[in-house]
């Protein structure tokens, strides 16, 4: 994997783990969420307009992984509801990799090497770190955060696999930016009964600038995965739970346990093998 690809994955990755502290610090989760993805999905409409558009075989994938990310979106805003960032996050994106390298396998024949194998069991044993222990989120946000792990692998695997058969990765990204981006909020839509309202003050500013960030993000995310395996994209740009570790202890004002930070630690070079992998 180029340093290039590596370094715009890492930028990707401080995106994410950002974008989710702001979903965690606010009072509506839900609509903190709905927001993001319309700001995003509104930013990249005129470059899916400007881009070459993404071949036709590749929009069955497009739509599947927008559905799918409503999943992720509900699990994580449940998840967050009584778990902390520190706890939920790495749960949530430390069994992606795992998960992306099954499914690589499966549908594209990406067969996981010895490092990666290395890699799927400290990432194992960090989430049972997390996961057990008097300072553990509970059963519920757990479980939560699991789920969200299964949607977040289910629609990285997908893209992969559309982002292959686009024939412009860059296209690709931004339609699937658009499509996720109306489909979440359509979502809140049909939850609350009502549009979400619009943003204001600070945690008004904090949600769109986390929306235009957020989707950059993801488009990176997909653009690399039509140049590497989809292993590897996911396990480094998971490296985003250390910095969420950080962001939550820093500026969440959260308890940082032994067993939290050990946990951490153990994900995040178990993310790294998978990606050297």
């Amino acid at each position: 994997m180029s340093p290039i690809v590596v370094g715009l994955l890492l930028a990707s990755a401080l995106i994410h783990a950002s974008w989710n502290a702001v979903v965690k610090s606010g009072e509506d989760r839900l609509w903190s969420i709905a927001i993001i993805c319309l700001v995003g999905g509104s930013a990249a409409l005129p470059f899916a307009f400007f881009l070459e558009p993404p071949a036709s075989a590749s929009w069955p994938y497009l739509v599947l992984s927008s559905l799918l990310q409503i999943g992720y979106c509900l699990f994580l805003v449940r998840a967050y509801r009584d778990g902390d960032l520190a706890s939920v996050y790495p749960i949530a994106r430390g069994s992606a990799p795992l998960l992306v390298t099954l499914g690589a396998a499966l549908f594209a024949g990406e067969l996981p090497g010895y490092l990666s194998l290395i890699g799927i069991v400290l990432v194992s044993l960090g989430i049972l770190f997390l996961a057990m222990g008097n300072n553990r989120p509970d059963t519920k946000s757990i479980f939560a955060a699991l789920a969200a792990g299964l949607f977040i692998a289910s629609y990285m695997v997908v893209d992969g696999l559309g982002v292959r058969v686009a024939e412009s990765a860059t296209g690709y990204a931004a339609w699937q930016a658009v499509v996720a981006g109306f489909l979440i909020p359509i979502s809140y839509v049909a939850i609350r009964r009502r549009a979400p309202s619009l943003p204001r003050g600070k945690e008004g500013a904090l949600v769109v600038v986390a929306g235009l960030l957020g989707t950059l993000g993801y488009c990176i995310a997909v653009w690399a995965m039509s140049l590497t395996t989809m292993g590897g994209v996911s396990a480094i740009r998971e490296s985003s739970i250390l910095f969420a570790a950080l962001i939550g202890i820093f500026f969440l004002s959260e308890k940082m346990t032994l067993q939290k930070i050990v946990g951490a630690i153990t994900v995040t070079g178990g993310v790294v093998f998978l990606s050297i992998g």
